[in-house]
């Protein structure tokens, strides 16, 4: 199932989408829009369980598609791709650290600098090495702690990424070896869909699961791989980051970029970095397409 939140007649919708129409759950479940919204994880078994009929339908002149979760509290975002890893290193003329192995690192984005697909990214002035990120990320429904059994249930639903990264301020701050900060806060968009998780997991081995994902800037296909070739599982991410802290309703969770999934794996001496007029989509036959323009 995938469920979105649109703009419709100066009110913001949650809706399902299914063959090309939109229907406003709330209506569906006989309540208001707040009460979704203040319930929806509480209500997630009645959501995915829902009998879609035509009366139901949301028409809207335009579809402007706003972030689809419900009361998001924080992004934590993953580097849990070796290819990724490997490669950016190789670029920067270094070796692949040995430590990355022992366990998935993550650091915390900036949530009031999320986006939808369709919103314009303004080119950052303080950096001349704007990049894309493609990713997908996971939207944690139940509560979990100190996970080591059975993570993968407290996923409801999963989102297309692309955490936009500042490459020469995030080179800087990573040599006093703390960070990223100023180099990932500056924005991270979010695709229009949240798929749940009854829809994607069905296809996971061992918490590997089978997402295609490829990369156009202007059309021109620049990134292509699938979230099953991720080194650490999403098993695992959910086990690291639910350590002696709880994951709730609300968190997110990145898989960190796929292998090939931005200008500085593939080399800005040939590919160049983002600028002003670039449009950035990232596509997936599983979750949708995720659009912005570099403004």
């Amino acid at each position: 199932m995938k469920i979105c939140l649109i703009e419709h007649s100066g009110h913001d919708i949650y809706c399902i989408f299914n063959e090309g129409k939109y229907y406003g759950i709330a209506s569906m479940l006989g309540i208001d829009e707040d009460t979704l919204v203040r319930d929806f994880y509480d209500l997630y078994n009645k959501i995915i369980n829902i009998k879609i009929e035509s009366k139901y339908e949301i028409k809207p002149a335009e579809i402007k598609y706003k972030i689809p979760v419900p009361g998001m509290r924080s992004v934590r975002d993953f580097y849990a791709f070796e290819d990724h890893v490997k490669n950016a290193r190789k670029n920067k003329g270094l070796e692949m650290i040995k430590e990355w192995y022992d366990f998935p690192v993550f650091y915390f984005s900036c949530t009031p600098n999320v986006y939808p697909s369709g919103a314009d990214i303004k080119y950052p002035k303080k950096s001349k090495a704007f990049d894309y990120e493609m990713e997908v990320c996971a939207v944690i429904g139940k509560k979990i702690m100190d996970c080591h059994e059975n993570c993968m249930d407290s996923i409801f639903g999963f989102i297309i990424m692309n955490d936009w990264s500042l490459r020469d301020i995030q080179k800087e701050e990573m040599k006093v070896m703390l960070g990223p900060a100023k180099g990932k806060d500056y924005a991270t968009s979010f695709g229009p869909f949240l798929v749940t998780s009854d829809e994607i997991l069905k296809d996971s081995i061992d918490g590997k699961i089978n997402i295609e994902l490829k990369g156009y800037v202007n059309d021109k296909l620049y990134s292509e791989n699938n979230l099953k070739n991720i080194y650490f599982s999403f098993s695992q991410l959910l086990e690291r980051a639910s350590d002696s802290v709880p994951l709730l309703p609300g968190d997110v969770i990145g898989s960190g970029t796929f292998g090939s999934g931005c200008i500085l794996e593939l080399g800005p001496e040939k590919y160049g970095w983002l600028k002003p007029g670039d449009t950035v989509k990232f596509e997936s036959p599983q979750l949708g397409e995720l659009i912005n323009r570099v403004v």
